[in-house]
């Protein structure tokens, strides 16, 4: 997506000036005629030489950006007053940017949910579409305080997911800091007393001073093939085959891939369950809701969900074919879809699967911290062994020969 300046001009001869983002002129001509504004300027912004990774706006961000916003909505404030108080509070210099450029297009004609799709990155398809469904049953006000509380809640469960994983990650990196430092500084220094004595050394011994000296002699080399490793899984990622069959390994990984189950159906749930409340047609809303999946797997399952309703069958049984949904999910999605209340038999399905996710983070931490222990135990405990094996062989040496 390219940036575009613009100048131009509505019926009643008032002058709007803005940016807006389209892939060349052609589609922002396009959207400025769409607006009914007459163009008296239209070129490419120039390049900016900015070195950003991401958006540089948090999930958390746009929770409250949300949340604000309906408070002040449902204050009865017009949008524009909204925006531009919302503009003049933000802290996040990127994402009062983006309010700014929202704020302008909609002084040029466009509506909330056109502007917000200017900004794929900051606003994604859950958002923009349920803005817009909001804006045509003019219920906007309702749609922002129910895409706040979504928002909301899938933060709530990054942050216990996240809280959950901390203690065994800095472990790990504590545990790993330890054992190289003990090869790099401690090693040594029992190597070369070693040698000054001329002694026999057991196998251990050997094994570990040998790793030690790699490690030695080969750090910078170690350091740049774990940069390059990165790097190399991050674009392996970006194909779509390995990244499918990837995607399907986790969810086959025991007690990882059941919580990954899981948190998926919970979000599947809530976004499908939102979407539909708020009037989208289930075809788009599915479409939706595959978008935003972060597996591919799951993502293609779907689509095929899509292609059975599309193809007359009701939302049940498309799920029960794909395999990826638990029995209680499709059961209680077919009574919802019975009694024509599916939206809120799905958001019942999610606040009950947030629950499960909790459960599911703590049967992994649970699993994980007593192998991690083990294993960083075995590891130093096996290296100071190594390293002391030497002495009592020469201690025993010693009383022998007394």
């Amino acid at each position: 997506m390219a940036e575009f300046l613009y100048k131009a001009q509505n019926t009643q001869g008032n002058v709007f000036q803005g940016t807006l983002e389209a892939k060349d002129k052609a589609e922002a001509e396009s959207m400025l005629l769409r607006r009914r504004l007459v163009i008296t300027s239209l070129k490419k912004k120039p390049a900016e030489i900015k070195i950003k990774i991401g958006s540089g706006i948090k999930h958390a961000d746009i929770a409250r950006f949300t949340r604000m916003f309906s408070s002040m909505s449902s204050a009865g404030l017009p949008m524009l007053q909204c925006l531009t108080i919302l503009e003049e509070q933000c802290d996040n210099p990127e994402l009062k940017n983006v309010i700014h450029k929202i704020t302008q297009s909609i002084n040029g004609g466009s509506s909330l949910a056109d502007a917000l799709a200017q900004h794929p990155k900051v606003f994604g398809p859950l958002y923009t579409n349920m803005v817009a469904a909001g804006e045509a049953g003019g219920i906007l006000d309702g749609i922002l305080a129910r895409l706040a509380e979504t928002l909301e809640n899938q933060e709530r469960l990054k942050r216990k997911v996240k809280k959950a994983l901390t203690y065994p990650v800095m472990l790990i990196i504590v545990g790993i800091l330890v054992v190289i430092a003990l090869m790099t500084f401690v090693v040594p220094t029992f190597a070369e007393q070693f040698e000054s004595l001329g002694a026999e050394l057991p196998g251990p011994t050997l094994v570990v001073m040998g790793i030690s000296d790699f490690i030695r002699n080969n750090i910078a080399f170690m350091v740049i093939g774990l940069v390059i490793f990165i790097i190399g899984f991050k674009m392996a990622m970006k194909v779509p085959s390995i990244r499918f069959a990837w995607d399907g390994l986790m969810l086959k990984v025991p007690k990882l891939g059941d919580l990954q189950i899981k948190s998926t159906t919970a979000s599947f749930a809530r976004t499908l369950g939102t979407l539909l409340n708020a009037g989208v047609s289930i075809m788009d809303s599915l479409k939706v809701v595959a978008s935003t999946v972060n597996n591919k797997v799951v993502e293609k399952s779907i689509n095929k969900i899509s292609i059975g309703i599309a193809g007359g069958k009701s939302i049940a049984e498309p799920m029960t074919d794909v395999g990826i949904f638990p029995p209680m999910v499709i059961q209680m999605t077919g009574v919802g879809e019975k009694t024509g209340n599916l939206g809120g038999m799905l958001l019942k399905l999610a606040d009950f699967y947030d629950e499960e996710v909790d459960a599911a983070v703590d049967a992994v931490v649970g699993m994980m911290e007593p192998l991690i222990i083990v294993f960083l135990g075995g590891a130093v405990g096996g290296l100071l062994v190594a390293m002391y094996m030497p002495m009592f062989s020469m201690g025993d040496a010693v009383g022998n020969a007394s």
